[in-house]
């Protein structure tokens, strides 16, 4: 019996998907497990298997489309099978409507033309949602997109192709070279809109401080020499975890005309993907005990790199770190995620000097830390005391587990 496969809902607030890549074609023999598609939300991006062996006998959308969550998006089952059934039970995206009289009568009194590149219906081209709004967002007039979807339909793609032919426009005889291009995946778009968003609407500042990392890193060898996994990173979330009850405003969104202060820490943490950055949120932080923390970080970790994180983990929280120090990053600049009012940055750990009790210089581990804020929310003493409660904390560490 043919099965209908459909869009998959990913998370509470996702109401549709881009279908982004068919890794299987019509007529292709398929069986459970292997890649049948890739689709994107606007956080995060998936695979999907196929579910059931048989002969993929229909493909109910294209690459490109903006398909509805639970909608169906192709028909898997044995080769010649009747499908007529669930055909006629699929909805009918941009059906044309019965043209009014007067319209039908002019139409027949025009000599015929050859077929425009945007199908006419009801007097309006054919185009999603998400093309229409693309097109209004870039100036562009969707009317003069040649529409690739079903049915001649004009879908996102298709305004991205129009704005690419009207930069590629002829301008003088200079050639600019060769070059390659690319389509911007939907999760790299949003991140784009979020961090344009981010620093032209917030008054962002950023302070740099340094933790003497002694303690932290001896910590880690005890854990590391009881087979315990516990990274630097793990122990930075936890401090961060704690510290953040103690100063509401760095825990908090700010919200045009009020403030709204969390009680419990919704950690978000930024994690580099082959997708792009994604940050997803621990959530109630500041109840993990260390070994939970570090668990529940590497689960989320991975499941943003294979694509299997929902996006409901993908928002909701109060607070971010975003670390770069793996990657030897003395000094850096991070960006608010709105409405959060901060951020913090960890660096690399670098050897400096300074006078030891005795009087003469050491060497000491300097763990450098960036804190951004946003002024509208946070002055810079309190967002300074922040920023030095999170070094005595890390410097203090096993009082901290302790307590």
């Amino acid at each position: 019996m043919a099965t209908l496969i459909i869009m998959p809902k990913q998370g509470n607030t996702v109401e549709s998907c881009i279908l982004t890549k068919w890794h299987k074609r019509e007529g292709d023999t398929v069986k459970v497990g292997e890649p049948l598609f890739s689709y994107e939300t606007d956080k995060s991006a998936f695979d999907e298997a196929v579910s059931t062996d048989g002969v993929l006998l229909k493909l109910l959308c294209e690459e490109g489309d903006d398909i509805p969550v639970l909608q169906g998006v192709a028909i898997i089952g044995a080769a010649g099978e009747d499908i007529s059934a669930l055909l006629s039970a699929q909805p009918q995206a941009d059906k044309p409507t019965e043209a009014a009289p007067a319209q039908e009568a002019q139409a027949a009194a025009q000599p015929a033309q050859a077929a425009p590149a945007v199908v006419a219906v009801s007097g309006e081209y054919k185009a999603s949602p998400r093309a229409r709004h693309l097109a209004e967002r870039m100036g562009l007039d969707a009317r003069e997109a040649v529409g690739t979807g079903p049915d001649g339909r004009v879908i996102e793609r298709d305004i991205y192709a129009l704005a690419d032919g009207i930069k590629r426009a002829p301008q003088g005889s200079s050639d600019t070279g060769a070059y390659t291009e690319e389509k911007l995946s939907l999760i790299r778009r949003r991140i784009a809109e979020s961090m344009h968003r981010s620093l032209s609407e917030m008054a962002q500042l950023t302070h740099h401080s340094s933790a003497d990392a002694t303690a932290i890193q001896a910590y880690r060898a005890r854990m590391k020499a009881e087979g315990i996994n516990i990274t630097l990173n793990d122990m930075i979330l936890f401090a961060v975890s704690r510290v953040l009850k103690q100063h509401p405003d760095m825990n908090a969104h700010f919200l045009g005309d009020k403030m709204r202060r969390f009680q419990s820490v919704n950690l978000g943490m930024a994690v580099d993907t082959d997708r792009g950055l994604m940050v997803p949120t621990l959530f109630g932080a500041d109840a993990m005990t260390l070994p939970q923390l570090a668990k529940a970080a590497k689960e989320l970790a991975e499941k943003c790199r294979n694509g299997a994180v929902s996006p409901d983990a993908l928002s909701g929280g109060t607070f971010t770190i975003s670390n770069l120090g793996v990657l030897g990053v003395e000094l850096f600049t991070p960006v608010i995620n709105p409405p959060q009012t901060g951020i913090l940055g960890v660096c690399s750990i670098i050897d400096r000097p300074r006078r030891g009790a005795s009087g003469y210089l050491e060497i000491y581990p300097a763990l450098g830390l960036s804190l951004t804020y946003d002024h509208r929310a946070v002055d810079g003493a309190p967002a300074s005391r922040f920023l030095k409660d999170i070094c005595q904390a890390l410097e203090h560490f096993d009082d901290l587990v302790a307590n």
